[in-house]
């Protein structure tokens, strides 16, 4: 569990290819110290675990899913990304919480800049679009923030300058792809809600359940 506020601006310095997998080399000299072998790290949204550190270098291992629905399958050396270890007892929540399980990848369809504030619009797949709703949380990239607009193919975003330089969002432009997770609240209630449709409907299909049939199911009974 993350809560989308990036600890740290790590660089690519090394892919390793195997079969199915690769290892991610990213230079993170004020995280890795604190990291330890099997720890879970967030890069650019999605978790990882460590399965390498030195001084100054931590060592991912991302699969094969995870390298076609993230956009960690287009990283290179040189690159950067966004970095946050997981959360402790101890970490205070200043985003929301975040699973670090990316949903889809967005696309940037407008940056648009008035004085400091800089909006990032982008373009979601249509079923992500259901679960983002105005003012509400969102994560690109690993990053925790607001949806100021809500479109009818797109979200926009207002980021703080703090924002834009400590993250790696400075570095998108548009047509460039993101990560996206969308908020777990949202997703627990639609399955909260269908569990409950289908509840109802298997008591109606019963006799004596305690809800109505319906006229199909009576003609069905014999009752028509």
């Amino acid at each position: 569990m993350f809560t989308g506020l990036v600890r740290e601006i790590g660089t690519i310095e090394r892919l390793h290819p195997a079969s199915g997998k690769t290892e991610i080399e990213i230079r993170a000299p004020g995280l890795a110290p604190e990291l330890e072998l099997g720890d879970s790290v967030s890069v650019n949204g999605a978790c990882q675990t460590v399965v390498r550190v030195t001084a100054s270098n931590v060592t991912v291992e991302a699969l094969a899913e995870t390298l076609q629905k993230t956009t960690l399958g287009a990283l290179r050396p040189g690159h950067r990304v966004n970095l946050e270890p997981a959360v402790t007892p101890a970490t205070p929540l200043g985003g929301h919480f975040v699973q670090g399980h990316v949903n889809g990848t967005g696309t940037v369809a407008r940056l648009d800049q008035d004085q400091e504030n800089v909006y990032l619009t982008v373009e979601l797949p249509k079923d992500l679009l259901p679960y983002c709703v105005a003012e509400g949380s969102v994560a690109i990239d690993g990053v925790s923030l607001t949806i100021a607009r809500l479109g009818a193919r797109e979200i926009t975003i207002n980021i703080i300058p703090h924002t834009w330089s400590e993250t790696v969002l400075a570095d998108r432009g548009v047509g460039d792809s993101v990560n996206i997770e969308t908020d777990i609240i949202a997703r627990y209630v639609e399955r909260f809600l269908d569990a409950r449709e289908t509840h109802r409907s298997g008591l109606g299909s019963r006799p004596g359940s305690g809800a109505g049939p319906s006229p199909e199911q009576l003609a069905t009974w014999g009752y028509a």
